[in-house]
């Protein structure tokens, strides 16, 4: 995610809990997905949980940028 979207998501973040929360939850994915990749070898089931927090980064990503699209939307 580049800095502007960033910069953008908190901006917008103070007055939207659902944006807030899916930042948060943005971050916490990509947290351990970063524990994750440290790994030198992941199990199966480190690969699976490795798998799934992508797809809910990915989901979560795209719901924010529909949300960061309605306020941008509203700015111009």
């Amino acid at each position: 995610m580049e800095e502007k979207e960033r910069l953008l998501i908190i901006k917008f973040s103070e007055a939207d809990p659902e944006l807030k929360r899916l930042w948060d939850e943005h971050q916490d994915y990509e947290n351990k997905l970063r524990n994750l990749e440290n790994k030198v070898r992941l199990s199966p089931e480190e690969e699976l949980e490795k798998k799934r927090l992508q797809k809910l980064k990915l989901s979560g990503k795209d719901k924010m940028f529909e949300i960061l699209k309605k306020y941008t939307a509203q700015e111009n």
